[in-house]
């Protein structure tokens, strides 16, 4: 029973220390965008849930075609800092200025960043469709696949605040959920851009560590 406690210590110690040093996910998606928001235009918000920043210069999206010779690049943003969250949105750096007065209105975040990008190689489409973010390397950092679009009023993005990847999306976003709220400018869109609550930031992760690492000494002074 002691070993066994330390060896569950271990693993959960080894997965934490996984979690903190990577990743960036795709935490929020909105594919109704272009034919629905005031903005007229898709977005997605890139997390980054490790311990530091990561660089993201020459970064590309790609649609479910997965296709890094047909992706385009990320623009407007170069690093995500740990714990945090930033949206891309299809167009050019005006549209990312519209997209700020749309959901902010006046009361715009110090530490929003809005990014930008543009191609034909990319649509996300609203009967469904998939995100694929890839380094300069061409290496897949981040995927996630949705069915069809919100279709009623209000819009709701696909909210992702778990982080997960490599798998299908489907939850809604919904106010007071997970940093979610309705658009300043726009009472028909709802979502977090900026602000997922449900991902743990690097604190987080170090608490965990702190009390992963007591729990193993307990076992090891139990053990003797």
């Amino acid at each position: 029973m002691k070993k066994s406690l330390r060896y569950i210590a271990a693993a959960a110690l080894t997965a934490a220390s996984f979690a903190a040093s990577a990743a960036v996910s795709i935490t929020e998606v909105a594919p109704w965008a272009s034919g629905n928001s005031l903005v007229k235009a898709d977005w997605f918000e890139l997390t980054n849930t490790g311990s530091s920043a990561v660089d993201i210069s020459g970064w590309m999206v790609d649609d479910s075609s997965n296709s890094f010779a047909s992706a385009v690049a990320l623009n407007g943003i170069s690093s995500i800092a740990a714990g945090q969250s930033v949206i891309f949105i299809e167009g050019s750096d005006s549209t990312a200025a519209s997209f700020t007065t749309n959901w902010f209105g006046a009361n715009i975040p110090a530490d929003l960043a809005v990014g930008y990008y543009s191609g034909s190689g990319i649509g996300l489409s609203t009967n469904g469709d998939a995100v694929n973010i890839f380094n300069a390397a061409g290496v897949v950092q981040a995927s996630v696949g949705f069915g069809a679009s919100d279709a009623t009023v209000p819009y709701q993005t696909f909210d992702n605040a778990a982080g997960l990847t490599n798998t299908t999306i489907s939850q809604l976003s919904v106010v007071g959920m997970n940093g979610a709220f309705v658009a300043a400018n726009s009472v028909n869109e709802i979502g977090s851009p900026g602000s997922i609550a449900a991902v743990p930031e690097p604190k987080s992760y170090a608490m965990l560590l702190a009390g992963l690492g007591f729990i193993g000494a307990l076992a090891r002074k139990r053990q003797r």
